[in-house]
């Protein structure tokens, strides 16, 4: 008992230690971003795929334009998702065109049998980028969309890359 609460401390007081020793906050220096000067942005980094958008408000573009209305026999949450992506705008009349270092994206709303998703995709389904754009629309669904995502990303591609992303929204 009394070695497994010395192994226990010491790990604790370690931690502690080591935890003290920097101001949590400044993450430069190796160890958090990379040696100083190294890109700290995904948008500096050549041949990644950040996208920023050609609008000045992306809520106010998107809420101008129409969502996409589709009927489909699915009932599955992650094919209505899939079937949305199909559907998302791909030009100026039903998407907001998000302009990026490799591939431009385009930003739209469908409406599959009554539930509504943001849809972010590429222009054609043989484009695909990285996963860790679709997670990043997740996080930031309310900040592109104005509404509150209600559940997961979904994506259509592979593990790694895909084509196109949607999440279904609350904008009430």
């Amino acid at each position: 008992m009394l070695v497994a609460m010395k192994k226990i401390l010491l790990s604790t007081i370690t931690v502690l230690a080591l935890a003290a020793c920097e101001d949590p906050y400044n993450r430069s220096g190796v160890g958090f971003t990379g040696i100083d000067g190294e890109p700290r942005t995904v948008s500096d980094v050549p041949g990644s795929v950040a996208f920023v958008p050609q609008a000045t408000n992306i809520p106010a573009e998107l809420a101008i334009l129409p969502a996409v209305n589709v009927v489909t026999d699915e009932t599955e949450l992650q094919k209505v998702a899939r079937v949305a992506i199909d559907n998302g705008g791909q030009t100026d009349t039903n998407a907001v065109a998000l302009s990026g270092s490799d591939v431009n994206l385009y930003l739209s709303t469908v409406k599959v049998n009554g539930t509504l998703f943001g849809v972010l995709r590429t222009a054609n389904n043989g484009t695909r980028v990285d996963n860790s754009i679709g997670a990043a629309f997740g996080q930031n669904a309310e900040q592109f969309t104005g509404c509150l995502p209600t559940g997961e990303v979904y994506r259509k591609g592979t593990s790694s890359r895909s084509s196109g992303f949607a999440v279904a929204l609350n904008c009430s």
